[in-house]
């Protein structure tokens, strides 16, 4: 880095600084942010100028498309329903009769855009995929909140939205769901739900009451909504909320253990809205398999009656890290280059943690985001303490309130979204509704790793295996190889909305350190293991890759029946 710049840089902080308030002003981590930014990773791609709605939801699905969208009572799109289509909605707060789409499917490989039909409102809902591979969609607002949607995937462009009125008990609004090792889903929480409920329902037709989230519940502000839940891997959940989490058998209604308070007592779910991931599963033979959470950034608890206000305090630095499976968990904290709220944590196929989107100041809500936060974060779960975050290169874009990111089959991670404010308002506010779609290319898919990225030559996209059985992964690597470097990783397609990715699951199941052999010239084999369980990886599409030195190859699709 130049350290003219760095002086310039510091000496042009220090001048604008007199003129903003606290939140906004310059800090030695923007300095750092705008050192590491010039010499940062990764490249930025404008895929649609117009996506036609919000990419306010995301669900990748094993054909390669993904199916967006944001609510039904914005107003009218940018994109038309097909054929004359319209939608009539007497329960809609702005219209009644509406002839443009807020859903579309995104088709990666053709980057080509296809208006679907959405009915009710499906604002602020959640969504899994099943384990045959169809979407299934829950809850939202107004007329939707009770509704399930399904969709299942097509190829010949004539799938879309199924509506099942009453598919839910109870209102699901700001709720969470995560696919069980039977195949069902459990839908967890919600504004004023503080209780949890099953899809498909069985004969037990329930909701079960959850104290967990009564007692997270502030006063005014909440900060419980979209709680982060994942399935560990004794088969209970990890449910994290407000500032605490608790281990949940969901079969017995029953917390098995809570655990220590974050550390600074501070809120990362929404309004706060932080973002939380399941770290890389590995030693899946081993009796003992340790699982590791990280949550990172949110906003000071009051920050959203603050922001009410007019006063928009500094988004927390800090992440939390916590072994979820040791006898004495404690949480280890670290801190990030930037203050975040509203960013994304996606997971890398090599097993990185991208953090994306989001804002340095306020809080979730109509303008209540601000000082957005235009350079993504790699953070190396692998590393040392201290060497974690790499800033990477910024996009131009604003991603605050209702922003997404997604990982795609080749690498890449699809951004889109941002609606600050309510309606499809492009002028006169002080971020305007974002219809463009971008992809970041982390910097394993730069032109100069090609001699080290693997190409998969077997088995074939779409092969189905069962639990715990041998897979020969065969590839080819143009240069030399490292044999201790090699891996093969399954990454789970996850459902993103405001901030989290539900279902976000990987799993290391080859490790090349005595496992790669030779098969010909420049074509190795690597043996992999499918996990042990539906508990370690429930039943449906994967995308496995393999990784060498941190370079992955593309993914294929494979199927756990």
């Amino acid at each position: 880095m130049n350290r003219k710049f760095i002086v310039v840089f510091f000496v042009l902080c220090h001048l604008h600084s007199l003129l903003l308030p606290p939140p906004l002003q310059c800090s030695r981590s923007s300095l750092f942010a705008a050192a590491a930014a010039a010499a940062g990773g990764g490249k930025w791609d404008l895929l649609q100028q117009n996506l036609g709605i919000v990419a306010m939801h995301m669900q990748l699905l094993h054909n390669d498309k993904v199916v967006i969208y944001d609510r039904t009572d914005f107003g009218v799109s940018n994109i038309s329903l097909p054929d004359g289509k319209c939608r009539y909605d007497p329960n809609d707060k702005v219209l009644a009769v509406d002839c443009t789409a807020h859903s579309v499917e995104y088709d990666v490989a053709s980057n080509s855009v296809r208006p679907l039909t959405v009915n009710t409102d499906v604002w602020c809902s959640s969504g899994a995929v099943t384990p045959d591979g169809v979407l299934v969609q829950t809850g939202g607002f107004n007329d939707g909140d009770h509704v399930v949607r399904v969709f299942r995937p097509c190829s010949d462009n004539k799938c879309d939205w199924e509506e099942i009125q009453g598919g839910l008990i109870q209102r699901r609004w700001y709720s969470t769901s995560q696919i069980l090792p039977d195949g069902r889903q459990i839908v967890v929480g919600g504004r004023r739900a503080y209780s949890y409920e099953f899809y498909p329902k069985t004969a037990a037709n329930h909701v079960y009451s959850l104290r967990f989230l009564v007692e997270t519940n502030d006063k005014n502000e909440e900060n419980n909504l979209y709680p982060f839940v994942f399935l560990n891997v004794d088969g209970n959940l990890f449910i994290f909320a407000n500032n605490r989490a608790i281990l949940f058998d969901y079969t017995k209604n029953a917390v098995v253990r809570t655990y220590p308070v974050m550390p600074d007592g501070q809120p990362r779910c929404y309004p706060s809205t932080g973002s939380a991931v399941l770290l890389p599963l590995k030693n899946l033979q081993s009796p003992a398999i340790s699982a590791e959470v990280l949550v990172c950034g949110g906003a000071p608890r009051g920050s959203y009656i603050n922001a009410q206000n007019g006063k928009f305090l500094r988004a927390l630095n800090t992440c939390g890290r916590m072994t979820i499976t040791d006898p004495n968990p404690k949480w280890a904290m670290e801190t990030m280059p930037e203050a975040r709220l509203m960013g994304d944590m996606v997971t890398l196929p090599n097993g990185n943690v991208l953090i994306i989107n989001g804002a340095a100041a306020g809080s979730a809500g109509w303008e209540f985001g601000r000082s957005p936060v235009l350079n993504p974060v790699l953070y190396r779960p692998d590393n040392p303490m201290g060497t974690r975050f790499q800033l990477q290169n910024p996009t131009t874009i604003p991603r605050v309130y209702h922003s997404t990111a997604l990982l795609i089959r080749d690498g890449r991670v699809l951004v889109g979204g941002s609606n600050a404010h309510e309606l499809y308002n492009f002028t006169n506010v002080l971020f305007p509704t974002e219809l463009r779609l971008e992809a970041f290319s982390p910097a394993y898919l730069d032109p100069a790793m090609a001699a080290t990225r693997p190409t998969i030559l077997s088995p074939a996209s779409h092969s189905q295996f069962g639990y715990g059985k041998r897979v020969p992964v065969r590839f080819k690597v143009a240069g030399p190889v490292n044999k201790n470097l090699v891996t093969v990783t399954l990454v789970a397609p996850s459902f993103n909305t405001h901030s989290f990715s539900m279902n976000q699951r990987l799993l290391v199941i080859g490790s090349g350190a005595g496992g790669v052999k030779y098969v010909a010239k420049s074509t190795y084999q690597i043996d992999a293991v499918t996990p042990g369980s539906a508990i370690l990886a429930p039943s449906g599409y994967y995308m496995l890759f393999v990784v060498h030195q941190e370079i992955p190859s593309e993914g294929i699709w494979v199927h756990i029946p």
